[in-house]
């Protein structure tokens, strides 16, 4: 059998006669640049590779071995992963750090600050803690505040929950008309979404433009997994839909995965075997205690800024505490300020601090200290299509555990109870009944990388917490519509297969029989307008916005503000036309790890430059 050893492909074959052992062993990239130059590539390498074996060795030997080689590089399998090891106890240890910052002081220094505590920031901070003192700065309260956050049978209930400046879930609405909600708790969108945990595609790592290296983002990964990531146990439903998927050729089947690979596959999760949520926020547990301090119910307001002759550097930030005090958090030596606020927070408050469009910036009256006008350009949600199932029997909830991938689209699902109060931004359209008295199951699909893009512009010239105005112009663009009718056909043929037979409460053929909750899909597949018609009717956020702070427009390849110093923007907002994978908080929980990595690694050069220290940090126990 074939055995992985450093990058060889080695295969051992044992004759039965002479008991005599014949090996043969190459480079798998070798193999794979061969047998790409030809079509007959492999017989090419059964001849040049002859005098490896006895002269008088089976043709069918040769010919195993080389099928076996060509499975080996051409068909590779999913990684083996590790998950966390689930614990009867939950573990709130980080609740050690944190401070109301009403109990901070007015003014303090820190080596770095980092804005927002979410599915970035929180990794970052409790990286950078190993060796500097960190100040992160979260608007939201604890999880702990809100129990509905801690599990998944409460994920409908943020949704319902009315937004009243502090809940978990901020309500906005897009300029498209959109219903659309973002994390405000410590742990960031990490602790009200659905769950699911996959790495970033192939197409991510190539075209981001984020300067990575591939063995640190993958240790980065397994840093993350070790603690808040867990294999499903895959309910009924989530079952039913994977072979559903597969039968109707989302193919092939990959089990369970955290790669992104084409085909269906089961996802890791951040909910463990009792429900219980793991997210960004227990990565603050790795942090170091004498390092570390997380400020809760801070609203930071602008960033502060030196001008020197070497340039324009960030110095820190102003925020203020839940009794309007204003308090001014510094960095020291060579720290630095990193936003991680998402990609809403993030470009709003650069915009209020100085940094975009000078003529954007004449008509607020915002004093312009830095021009960039790409600051709050380029915003993209991925676009959410969506059919919803009413069985003629009951499903027991469950968040989403299997994604079916295709090059275009990605297909996900999820069931829940009945609920009477209205789900905001879960259910947008208008004509959609407001509420649900049975169980259900929604089918969604997911348009991984929009053409089409928006703005972000201020609502208040000066307030923070007046959120701003988001535009994303959903399917301006003809390709993103196309893409959306080849999805949405394909969510028909889900509806035809032999799996989803015993979920429709008529016996009639097709996709008819089944009782919907709110929009059915078109009858005539071969339609294209009754189906461009559904695209836009049925749009709803996959609440995976991102853009606003582009690499290349605003951040360089290391996530610096270009032509301002000590400043950082670390989270969605960098992220170019693709959302990476088919969650996203998978890759921005790597980033916020990956990034301090470097920046400590980065520090370690500087003090080895310096010749008069003999400072070395250690990285390694966190």
């Amino acid at each position: 059998m074939p055995r992985i050893f450093g990058g060889l492909a080695s295969i051992y074959i044992r004759r039965n006669k002479t008991q005599q052992v014949y090996a043969i062993t190459l480079r798998a990239k070798e193999f794979s640049e061969v047998a790409s130059k030809s079509p007959k590539a492999i017989l090419w390498f059964q001849e040049k590779n002859m005098s490896c074996f006895e002269n008088n060795m089976e043709k069918s030997a040769i010919a195993a071995i080389l099928l076996l080689l060509y499975f080996f590089v051409f068909c590779p399998q999913p990684r083996v992963h590790s998950f966390a090891t689930p614990s009867d106890v939950e573990d709130f240890s980080y609740l050690k750090f944190v401070r109301n910052a009403t109990d901070l002081p007015l003014q303090k220094k820190y080596d770095y600050i980092v804005v927002g505590g979410g599915t970035a920031g929180c990794p970052l901070a409790a990286t950078l803690s190993a060796n500097y003192s960190v100040l992160l700065l979260e608007r939201g309260d604890i999880p702990t505040a809100y129990p509905n956050v801690l599990r998944s049978d409460g994920i409908l209930k943020n949704f319902m929950q009315e937004d009243d400046g502090k809940t978990p879930a901020q309500r906005f609405t897009s300029e498209d008309g959109v219903a659309i909600v973002r994390g405000r708790v410590l742990g960031g969108s990490s602790m009200i979404n659905i769950g699911i945990y996959s790495r970033a595609d192939s197409e991510f790592y190539k075209k981001s433009g984020i300067k990575l290296d591939m063995n640190l983002v993958n240790n980065a990964y397994e840093w993350v997994e070790n603690t808040v990531v867990f294999r499903p146990n895959l309910s009924h439903w989530q079952s039913v839909m994977k072979d559903a998927l597969l039968e109707a050729g989302v193919r092939p089947d990959n089990e369970i995965t955290l790669d992104h690979i084409k085909g269906t596959k089961i996802t890791g999760t951040i909910f463990d075997n009792r429900g219980r949520r793991h997210g960004a926020v227990e990565l603050l547990n790795k942090g170091h205690p004498k390092n570390l301090r997380v400020a809760i119910h801070a609203a930071v307001e602008r960033i502060l800024f030196s001008s020197k002759a070497s340039g324009l550097s960030a110095k820190g930030i102003i925020y203020s505490d839940l009794n309007g005090r204003s308090h001014r958090a510094l960095i020291r030596g060579k720290g630095e300020v990193i936003l991680s606020a998402g990609a809403i927070g993030s470009p709003q408050l650069l915009l209020l601090s100085g940094v975009g469009s000078k003529s954007y910036f004449s008509s607020l009256k915002i004093p312009v200290v830095h021009p960039q006008p790409y600051v709050g350009q380029f915003m993209r949600d991925n676009p959410r299509n969506y059919i919803t199932i009413l069985p003629p029997f009951p499903l027991e909830p469950s968040t989403a555990q299997i994604a079916g991938i295709t090059s275009d689209y990605y297909i996900e699902t999820f069931s829940g109870l009945p609920f009477s109060t209205p789900a905001f931004s879960l259910f947008p359209n208008p004509t959609t009944p407001m509420t649900i008295n049975s169980t259900f199951g929604h089918i969604v699909v997911k348009h991984p990388a929009p053409l089409s893009y928006g703005s972000l512009k201020l609502q208040s010239s000066y307030d923070v917490k007046v959120g701003p105005n988001v535009k994303f112009n959903y399917f301006a663009q003809k390709p993103d519509l196309s893409r959306c009718v080849s999805a949405v056909r394909k969510m028909g043929d889900l509806l035809i297969t032999n799996s989803l037979k015993p979920f429709k409460t008529r016996d009639l053929p097709g996709e008819e029989g089944f009782h919907f909750f709110g929009p059915s899909l078109p009858m005539n597949q071969s339609d294209v307008a009754s189906f461009e018609t559904f695209c836009r009717n049925t749009v709803a956020t996959f609440w995976h916005y991102h853009g606003g702070c582009l690499v290349g427009r605003v951040v360089d390849g290391d996530l610096r503000v270009m032509g301002i110093k000590a400043l950082r923007v670390v989270d969605g907002s960098v992220f170019k036309s693709l959302s990476p994978g088919t969650n996203p908080q998978a890759t921005l929980m790597m980033l916020g790890r990956y990034v301090g990595l470097r920046m400590l690694e980065e520090r370690l050069v500087c003090k080895v430059v310096d010749h008069n220290s003999t400072f070395q940090p250690y990285i390694g126990f966190l």
